[in-house]
């Protein structure tokens, strides 16, 4: 039997995904500014491949990622615990347990979390298919669900 055939859980604790043993999945030169960031891949644990779904911690002074909008797939984010500020073409917002924020596709306000606070912050967020307008990056998600990283003209990373 294949992975593909194998039974997933009817659900799981979220505690108990293990993170993902790269802080990042950007390219090298990238990826560098991530250390502080833990993602659980909530979606992997049921086969998802149409959207991710993760379960982000930040430490202090960690980011979410760089700053990027949504192209195809929207994006939403549930702050679980402490307090990120939020970053939009509008500016700075910040956030609290409980707040939520989401990101229609093709409006290409780029954001992203920072946290600036000394405790570490949990939250959920759901999309993916993003650009970033900062970074010569670019990143798509194939039928296979698998993430791939071109610089902005299409060329490999």
């Amino acid at each position: 039997m294949d992975e593909s055939q194998q039974p997933l859980p009817p659900a799981l604790d979220a505690r108990q995904i293990a993170p993902r043993a790269q802080a990042s999945l950007y390219p090298a030169p990238l990826a560098a500014r991530f250390g502080g960031r833990s993602k659980r891949a909530l979606g992997e644990a049921f086969g998802l491949a149409n959207f991710g779904v993760n379960l982000t911690t930040l430490a202090p002074g960690a980011s979410s990622s760089l700053r990027h909008a949504h192209s195809r797939q929207d994006e939403f984010v549930y702050v679980l615990e402490g307090h990120p500020t939020l970053i939009t073409d509008a500016g700075e917002t910040p956030l609290a347990p409980g707040m939520c924020a989401g990101f229609r596709a093709g409006r290409g306000d780029a954001h992203q979390l920072v946290n600036r606070s000394d405790a570490p912050v949990v939250y959920l967020e759901v999309g993916d298919e993003v650009v970033y307008p900062d970074d010569d990056l670019a990143m798509t998600t194939g039928a296979d669900g698998r993430r791939r990283f071109t610089r902005k003209d299409g060329s490999a990373y």
